[in-house]
């Protein structure tokens, strides 16, 4: 299995723990990775917010590029994966805008390949296929699933598990071996694109999260988005000053958790860039 790979930003600043883990877990999968040659920013967050055009024809470009390949599109990021789905809709919807957005992109493009998020591609790798590839227990760890606002949403656009109560990112976790807890705030919003504008909004909102993850039992978060690891682990501390106690639970991306039941090293899944240390569920995974 061989996909384009979508980077983003981010993966390649602020979230590289992201991208490293995620090439090395897909990899002893047997996933290949083909990073899209020339790919440009997706435009997330801030150009569909001003332009509706540039909203749709930068993520048409990657879209353009990947298809050239031959492959579909893996983009990890919550917010590339949303921008490239709902431009490849928008596109599909309107042959006249299709026509519009591609002659800027100097690009053909004919819809014929599929935009995946990390989280659902794993979806396609079979239960046994995981089970099969452990090399260390997770049993005893208890995390709390976060899927966030952008992995499915709107629904009409992702059209990947059920956006109100989703599964799937809980059936991986629970076939590498983890017992995640169940808890009501999967999908709700960490605040992220406020994070500058409004911290006061942004630390309430992420302050409501840890608090029900830690009622209800969860030891750490795993979540498929870098804009929502950060929120929930950079905050911790601002959070905490309104909250009954501490709280610190790492925050883990889905491809770190994958990585460590699969026997990779702390060094090739970045997990000394935690700001909250894993080490005592480290210890406890055998």
């Amino acid at each position: 299995m061989r996909y384009a790979y979508f980077p983003g930003c981010s993966l390649l600043s602020t979230a590289r723990a992201y991208d490293l883990s995620a090439r090395v877990a897909c990899r002893a999968l047997g996933i290949g990775l083909e990073e899209i040659p020339d790919w440009n920013c997706c435009g997330a967050t801030s150009a569909h917010s001003l332009s509706r055009d540039l909203g749709i024809a930068l993520p048409l470009r990657n879209l353009a590029l990947a298809e050239a390949m031959g492959l579909d599109i893996l983009a990890p990021c919550a917010a590339c994966y949303n921008r490239l789905k709902s431009a490849d809709a928008a596109i599909k919807g309107d042959p006249v805008m299709a026509g519009e957005m591609l002659s800027r992109c100097g690009l053909s493009y004919r819809g014929t390949i599929r935009v995946l998020s990390l989280l659902e591609a794993m979806t396609s790798v079979s239960e046994d296929a995981l089970r099969s590839a452990v090399k260390r227990d997770l049993a005893g760890w208890k995390p709390a699933c976060y899927y966030g606002c952008l992995l499915l949403r709107p629904p009409e656009i992702a059209r990947f598990d059920d956006p109100e109560n989703p599964s799937s990112m809980e059936r991986i976790l629970s076939a590498l071996g983890a017992g995640p807890v169940e808890w009501p705030y999967r999908t709700e919003c960490c605040g992220a694109s406020l994070s500058l504008s409004r911290p006061d909004i942004v630390v309430r909102l992420t302050r409501d999260i840890l608090s029900m993850a830690k009622r209800a039992g969860a030891d750490c978060i795993v979540t498929a988005c870098p804009l929502c690891q950060g929120n929930l682990e950079m905050r911790q501390p601002a959070a905490e000053a309104g909250s009954i106690g501490r709280f610190g639970l790492p925050v883990f991306y889905l491809s770190q958790v994958m990585g460590i039941a699969f026997g990779l090293s702390a060094s090739d899944l970045a997990l000394g860039q935690m700001l909250i240390s894993p080490s005592s569920l480290m210890a406890a995974a055998r």
